[in-house]
């Protein structure tokens, strides 16, 4: 039923993307913080102390005067439906998300002349086409990195080389067979994981982008789905129940995120990464102002703190992702000096990050399946 609820609302924010989208108008400069800020983030994202050393939070009130509140959101539909009910000012939005709250008008254009480390960022993200609309950008970006194949080390001694593991049968390095112990993600966006795998697996088909697929592309990829579900023991989007299920319930290999890496480790469990020799698909995340939001001058002042070098590279440190400021990459005790590098800095052109399929696209002639599609048939795959 949670799964059906939030397709519902994918599928509703959706439909504004037939029409053209209308810039809104920006906030023209900053005045007094009004004393609070509200946040919809990914967990991890925003901590303030809960767990000791790592906290970006507290400084930032202290100076600013500005009370943080954090609303965790486990997927992207997730997010879009909090935003779509309003009351908050940010959401880290990852790029399957952020079109879409452009499309529904449910965030506004940021000013980066408000954001004075602006020019601090990386420049392969400045105009991400995620949250950049004719010239027009939706927000700051805040974080990014792949969706890693993580695994087990005592059932893989070496790293799998291919994300077979998780959509075809087969009997695992320990003889055993796959058949309940991998994991799918629990969104409709996954459609794009097995189309990623398609495109070296099947280079007939001739698959371009994981995200533009035409009707022939699109079906070979459900059908890997509707395959792979014989093997799934669990479609995840909660990273602390994954967390347990790798820790308590025998799951060998998912994709995932480097936070649950990170986590499992930090619990001395038999966990590592990769990402294969298909490349993965990745988030490139946003924090975006609500079109609506009543604390835009604390937000703005959120905006320009999430920036710096230090919050940056704690932010990386802690969740395993790349910073976009790169100037954080160096100096940060938490994350080290080789804390980008072994997060994937230099693997930004393997990994195929996250944007809502339309059918405006380039690679299939403007005749690919939208994200409507993905997301009621994605229902379909998990629920047969």
């Amino acid at each position: 039923m949670k799964s059906i609820l939030k397709t519902c609302t994918a599928l509703t924010m959706v439909a504004a993307f037939g029409g053209q989208v209308m810039a809104q108008d920006m906030l023209p400069s900053l005045g007094a913080g009004e004393g609070e800020v509200s946040i919809v983030a990914w967990p991890g994202y925003i901590e303030r102390g809960d767990t000791e050393g790592w906290d970006w939070v507290t400084d930032f009130e202290q100076a600013s005067g500005c009370k943080v509140s954090v609303k965790t959101a486990a997927t992207s539909d997730e997010m879009v439906a909090l935003m779509n009910a309003g009351g908050f000012d940010l959401v880290t939005a990852s790029g399957d998300a952020s079109l879409r709250l452009v499309a529904g008008k449910k965030v506004q254009p940021i000013n980066t002349a408000l954001v004075p480390s602006w020019g601090t960022l990386d420049d392969r993200l400045k105009d991400g086409a995620w949250h950049t609309v004719d010239g027009v950008h939706y927000g700051v970006p805040y974080q990014w990195g792949p969706n890693v194949l993580m695994y087990n080390t005592e059932t893989f001694k070496e790293a799998p080389t291919s994300w077979n593991v998780v959509f075809e049968k087969m009997d695992l390095p320990d003889g055993k067979s796959n058949e309940g112990r991998v994991q799918a993600y629990d969104g409709a966006i996954y459609i794009a994981d097995a189309a990623l795998y398609l495109k070296t697996a099947k280079p007939e088909l001739g698959i371009k982008d994981p995200y533009e697929l035409n009707e022939t592309q699109y079906a070979a990829a459900l059908e890997l789905l509707k395959g792979q579900r014989a093997l799934v023991g669990r479609y995840w989007h909660d990273a602390a129940v994954q967390v347990d299920d790798f820790t308590s319930e025998g799951v060998v290999a998912s994709s995932s995120w480097p936070y649950q890496v990170n986590t499992l480790q930090a619990a001395e469990q038999p966990i590592a990464s990769t990402i294969p020799k298909e490349g993965a698909t990745g988030w490139a995340d946003t924090t975006m102002l609500a079109a609506d939001s009543k604390h835009p001058n604390c937000a703005y002042m959120w905006l320009e703190h999430s920036l710096a070098p230090k919050v940056q590279g704690d932010v990386a440190a802690w969740f395993g992702s790349v910073p976009v400021v790169p100037a954080a990459c160096k100096g940060n005790e938490l994350l080290t000096d080789e804390g980008c590098a072994l997060n994937g800095f230099d693997n930004f052109d393997k990994i195929a990050f996250w944007k809502t399929p339309t059918t405006q696209c380039a690679s299939e002639n403007n005749q690919c399946v939208p994200y409507a599609r993905w997301a009621s048939d994605f229902i379909g795959v998990m629920g047969q």
